[in-house]
């Protein structure tokens, strides 16, 4: 069995899969009497939790390996880096194997900006982001997906109010009946560029499109862009963490990757 030092930032998961975060210290504790060595491990919101140095206990990329006490004891950084959704950074973290469950948002836009700040967590928590297109043809989706206890799917909507065309097509998934392994979560946004703060753009809100213009042509119209991939562009590079995005989308995505990787 592979033996591995117990290095600061070090990342694994428990060989249950039941918990994964990166090595903050080594210690000792006393177990029936007597002492055994211990790890503990820090997840991607902060949570420790510490462990017995048992032989095969953890797993490094899918692969099992015991981990072992450093010849000198690794003390904890003054200061952890965050990563641009605030989470603790794991510089040497590799990306974990996919796992089954999925995110999904309606497009590439959606995409990109759930990329951008929450990437890194998603590369060290193994979930993949995929853009549906829209979400007119939800249900089937998720019915072709075929979703069970280890095979979640989450996904992001935008413009989730009461009265709305997407909040009707939730309604519908949630009455097709795929139990407990399917979250919809959303944001009061039209599209996903409101998401991000004016601020964040350089301007002072979002501008007031008339009912019945598209969207994204009435903001580039009313911000003299000419081409809207101009203005996306633009929304994209404004957006640095998750201080750059409303409230209402932070919390969204969050309890979507809470959920599919619990």
């Amino acid at each position: 069995m592979p033996e591995l030092v117990a290095e600061p930032d070090l990342v694994v998961e428990t060989s249950d899969g039941g918990f994964c975060g990166a090595v903050i210290c080594v210690g000792r504790a006393v177990d029936g009497g007597e002492k055994r060595d211990t790890v503990t491990l820090e997840d991607r919101s902060g949570k420790q939790r510490v462990f017995p140095l048992l032989p095969a206990a953890f797993l490094l990329d899918g692969r099992p390996v015991t981990l072992v006490r450093p010849v000198s004891e690794p003390t904890r950084p003054t200061a952890r880096a965050k990563t641009a959704s605030g989470s603790l950074a794991v510089p040497s973290a590799p990306a974990r194997v996919a796992r089954a469950s999925r995110i999904w948002v309606e497009g590439v836009h959606d995409a990109a900006l759930v990329e951008r700040i929450w990437g890194d967590d998603l590369r060290v928590e193994g979930v993949v982001v995929e853009p549906l297109d829209g979400i007119d043809h939800l249900v089937d989706a998720v019915r072709s997906f075929e979703p069970g206890p280890d095979r979640r799917v989450g996904v992001l909507v935008d413009h989730l109010v009461q009265g709305s065309k997407e909040s009707r097509i939730v309604t519908d998934l949630h009455r097709a009946g795929f139990g407990d392994w399917v979250l919809v979560t959303g944001h009061p946004y039209v599209d996903i560029w409101q998401a991000v703060k004016p601020t964040a753009l350089g301007i002072s809100h979002w501008p007031d499109v008339p009912r019945g213009t598209d969207w994204k042509t009435g903001v580039c119209d009313a911000l003299g862009v000419g081409d809207p991939r101009d203005m996306w562009r633009r929304v994209l590079a404004g957006v640095d963490s998750f201080a750059d995005v409303e409230v209402a989308l932070l919390r969204a995505v969050e309890e979507l990757i809470d959920f599919v990787t619990t």
